[in-house]
């Protein structure tokens, strides 16, 4: 639109369009999202335990942690128990190692080798002194099944079972024993026990 003098009008550079818009984005644009908390990593294997841990069902589970804590030395780590009082989980340690039981739960499926009236599985622990173990766990009240000795495997081993019905097996490791005479001494292991059973 002409004016006095016939100059055009010029826009006034704050009417400018889209300059508005543009300063509202160079104001956000350098603005940060407020960072969100990363969740903590935790190790898939909990510290202290390994991949594989035995799970012993017992009856008289609390009874078993104290003859466990005096025959082999165990620590207490974990005890839950249930409205009764019986114990729903505990875990104990032996060594390095963990393991865990709870009370028999028939309702629950769980029974145990009292209640079965055998075993069908035991725990086997390699100590310091296959003796003195086996010893302090006789008078304490486990029954020895196997005295020790010295086996072709390479250990010095024996068998014990609790009062609760679950057997252990104790080893001390005092020789490397190759593949190939470890055959050979399996051999002759077997052919004296056949030996023995004619």
């Amino acid at each position: 639109m002409a004016t006095r003098k016939g100059k055009a009008a010029k826009r006034s550079p704050s009417k400018a369009p889209g300059k508005d818009k543009r300063a509202v984005k160079s104001r956000t644009a350098g603005a940060r999202k407020p960072a969100k908390a990363k969740p903590r990593k935790v190790p898939a294997i909990p510290k202290g335990y390994h991949t594989a841990t035995p799970y012993l069902i017992v009856k008289g589970a609390a009874a078993a942690i104290a003859f466990y804590v005096k025959a082999f030395g165990a620590k207490e780590k974990v005890r839950m128990t249930m409205p009764d009082g019986s114990v729903m989980h505990a875990e104990i340690m032996i060594g390095d190692s963990y393991l865990m039981l709870s009370e028999e739960n028939p309702a629950w499926g769980t029974r145990s080798p009292l209640a079965l009236g055998g075993n069908a599985t035991h725990v086997m622990l390699y100590v310091k002194d296959c003796d003195a173990f086996m010893a302090r766990a006789a008078s304490a009240g486990a029954s020895v099944l196997m005295p020790a000795a010295n086996m072709f495997w390479g250990d010095r081993y024996g068998k014990l079972a609790d009062p609760f019905g679950h057997q252990w097996s104790i080893g001390t490791h005092i020789e490397d024993v190759s593949p190939r005479e470890m055959r050979k001494r399996a051999d002759e292991a077997g052919k004296q026990m056949a030996n023995q059973a004619a």
